[in-house]
C-alpha cells in the first residue's frame, strides 16, 4: 500500500504545511481564530487543536514515547489555551512525526496495529499501513478545512500543493 519513503515525504509535507499555517494564525486576532465558521470543529483554532490532538493520539499508537492525550474527542477544540502554546506544541509534534518517519523501514509497515478506540468504544485491529494512511489523510483533511476558513476570512491561505514542497 505505502512505503517508508512515502511516509517520510508526507511527514515533511505535514511539517511544511503547519509551518505555513503558523505564520498566518500567529498574527490573527483571538476573535478571528475562535469565530465559529460552521466547520465540524467550529473555528480555525478549534480545528487546529483537534488536528494536534489527532496527531498526538495516532503518534501514541505508533511511537510508545508519545503519551496518549488526556482529552477525549469532545474536548479536542480546547486542547491548547492559546495560539502561542498551540504553535510550540505543533512544532514539537511535527518534530516527533518526522523523527518517527525517518526511523521507519518498509518492514515496519507489515502487520496490524491494535488499540482501544474511544470513538467506537471497542478494541480495534487494522493493518498498520491503513492506520498510517488514515493518520496522514486526517492531517490533510483538517488542514483543508482550515485553508477554506482562512480564505473565507479574507486571509491569504498557504500554498498546499505537494509538488511545490521545498526540499529538506
Amino acid at each position: 500500500m505505502i512505503t517508508a519513503e512515502y511516509v517520510r515525504t508526507m511527514a515533511r509535507y505535514n511539517a511544511w504545511q503547519n509551518k505555513q499555517l503558523s505564520g498566518i494564525v500567529d498574527v490573527m486576532s483571538e476573535g478571528e481564530l475562535r469565530e465559529d465558521r460552521g466547520a465540524f470543529f467550529g473555528s480555525i483554532f478549534g480545528t487546529l487543536n483537534h488536528l494536534l490532538w489527532g496527531d498526538t493520539l495516532w503518534m501514541s499508537r505508533f511511537d510508545p514515547s508519545v503519551q496518549v492525550p488526556k482529552q477525549t474527542i469532545t474536548q479536542t477544540t480546547d486542547l491548547m489555551p492559546t495560539i502561542a502554546v498551540w504553535g510550540a506544541e505543533r512544532f514539537r509534534m511535527d518534530g516527533k512525526i518526522r523523527h518517527w518517519a525517518e526511523s521507519l523501514r518498509n518492514l515496519d509497515l507489515n502487520g496490524d496495529l491494535s488499540w482501544n478506540s474511544g470513538a467506537t468504544g471497542k478494541h480495534e485491529t487494522q493493518p498498520v499501513t491503513l492506520c498510517i494512511v488514515h493518520f496522514l489523510n486526517h492531517q490533510t483533511h483538517h488542514r483543508g478545512q482550515v485553508h477554506a476558513m482562512l480564505t473565507a476570512a479574507g486571509k491569504k491561505a498557504p500554498v498546499s500543493d505537494l509538488v511545490f514542497m521545498p526540499e529538506g
